[in-house]
């Protein structure tokens, strides 16, 4: 079982610089010299599985943090990235060249820090400034090896000039206090440059990978069908992660990953793992036997979240709807304060469902952007024992409660859960390597309200 409890780490080998052709020479060596030596003869190379992480180097995140880019965070220094970081450059009162320089990125930290601090909104993309929270020094995946010891290899695409790949390699080797005689170590390899050098050498990564392991990627960035480099992963990798609360236009990023799906690739999003508490109190409110037909009778819902980013509202919706066979027929934004979007169904037999979404702001921003703060469902049959309420046990319900009705409500809090961390959710989404049925169909219902937008929009 993969977990993520933290161990003492030997260093058996630190970051070394090497050539990509001597990356398997090098390790080799390394486990050679470990092997002829009595006090290391205990250590021994992982054998668990691949880790491929894909990780922009933070540039993006921040333009997109403040306001100045909305396109897919993905590494790629495309017209777009440029054209961002030209109004960087302009807003900032620097000379405008659409090239990334030192002075530039140390300013977007400094602007990020402001923003953060002031709890400030991108007003463009809705999105809260504290999204950004890149891993640039790779703690969450150290989390991962340190418990689960296998081969990492992180690919860090820049937004500079083209200068080929460089690589690093090295070693650790968490203690297992159990058995301190015999270390089980992980292997790191580093692979840093453009997109496009990556792309280049895409063969000779899947080349570093081990054997017949298993073979994950965890895709820090929105996962996007067209670039070279994520077909190439896809090819040959069990199973792509990533996290839809990073996207910068979660609407148009959910119907690009519900198309992947129905292309055949194996997805996992660590934020639809963030609903599971919501969904097992939503089933469990229809539970007793006198309340079970009566989900049914369910024509009325209304969710709030975190403003801020709407996949998780979205995908709940998208579950809810896919369980109980409800066929989406409208979508229409509302805009206003809270963002409302409306969406309508019809079930089989015809009957009309309303749902409301709403981004409600907040003070205090949660590490998560769009976190769910309640739930409502109820039904315009007065005589149905349906209505159920479910929030966040941080915010209470008032909003939710404050909607009244003549129906006596099931009401309950969902409790924070100590497992909700990235590395946590990570470490549990490298148990599997299939697909996963329910958030596949879930997704697609999703993907069909969110074609109803683009539809109307047009």
């Amino acid at each position: 079982m993969v977990t993520t409890k933290s161990s003492p780490i030997v260093s058996l080998q630190t970051p070394k610089d090497v050539s990509i052709e001597e990356i398997e020479a090098e390790l080799r060596s390394l486990w050679h010299s470990v092997s002829g030596d009595e006090e290391g003869s205990a250590a021994s190379r992982a054998t668990t599985f691949s880790l491929i992480v894909y990780e922009p180097d933070g540039t993006q995140q921040l333009l997109a943090a403040l306001g100045f880019y909305t396109g897919p965070i993905d590494g790629i220094a495309g017209p777009r990235n440029e054209a961002a970081i030209s109004a960087a450059q302009k807003a900032y009162g620097m000379e405008v060249t659409g090239k990334v320089s030192g002075e530039l990125i140390t300013k977007l930290q400094e602007k990020f820090a402001e923003a953060k601090e002031a709890d400030s909104i991108n007003t463009e993309n809705k999105t809260p400034a504290i999204q950004y929270s890149p891993d640039s020094q790779g703690a969450v995946a150290d989390a991962i090896a340190s418990a689960n010891p296998c081969r990492v290899i992180a690919l860090v695409p820049s937004l500079g000039q083209d200068e080929g790949v460089k690589a690093q390699v090295s070693a650790y080797c968490p203690v297992n206090k159990k058995d301190k005689g015999n270390l089980i170590c992980c292997e790191y390899i580093t692979l840093s440059g453009t997109a496009e050098a990556l792309e280049r050498i895409g063969g000779i990564i899947a080349e570093l990978t081990i054997g017949d392991l298993p073979k994950f990627v965890w895709w820090k960035a929105t996962p996007v069908p067209d670039n070279p480099l994520f077909k190439r992963l896809v090819s040959y990798c069990d199973s792509i992660i990533f996290d839809s609360s990073s996207f910068t236009n979660p609407e148009s990023d959910l119907v690009c990953v519900g198309q992947m799906i129905q292309q055949g690739v194996i997805l996992a999003d660590l934020n639809w793992r963030r609903l599971a508490p919501w969904q097992e109190l939503s089933a469990e409110a229809f539970d007793p036997p006198e309340r079970r037909s009566c989900v049914y009778e369910v024509d009325k819902v209304t969710i709030d979240y975190e403003k801020g980013n709407q996949s998780q509202a979205l995908m709940f919706l998208g579950w809810l709807a896919s369980r109980l066979n409800w066929t989406p027929t409208a979508y229409e934004k509302e805009g206003g304060d809270y963002d409302i979007c409306r969406v309508k169904f019809t079930d089989s037999n015809n009957q009309d469902i309303s749902a409301e979404l709403a981004a409600i702001p907040t003070a205090d921003w949660g590490e998560i952007p769009g976190d769910l703060i309640s739930l409502r469902l109820t039904s315009t049959n007065l005589d149905a024992d349906c209505c159920t309420v479910l929030c966040s046990s941080t915010t209470g319900c008032m909003r939710m409660e404050a909607g009244g009705g003549a129906q006596s409500c099931y009401i309950q809090q969902v409790a924070p859960l100590f497992d909700q961390k990235t590395e946590d959710l990570l470490a549990q989404q490298l148990q599997r390597w299939g697909r996963e049925v329910l958030y596949e169909e879930s997704i697609a219902v999703t993907t069909k309200i969110l074609e109803l937008a683009f539809y109307h929009n047009e």
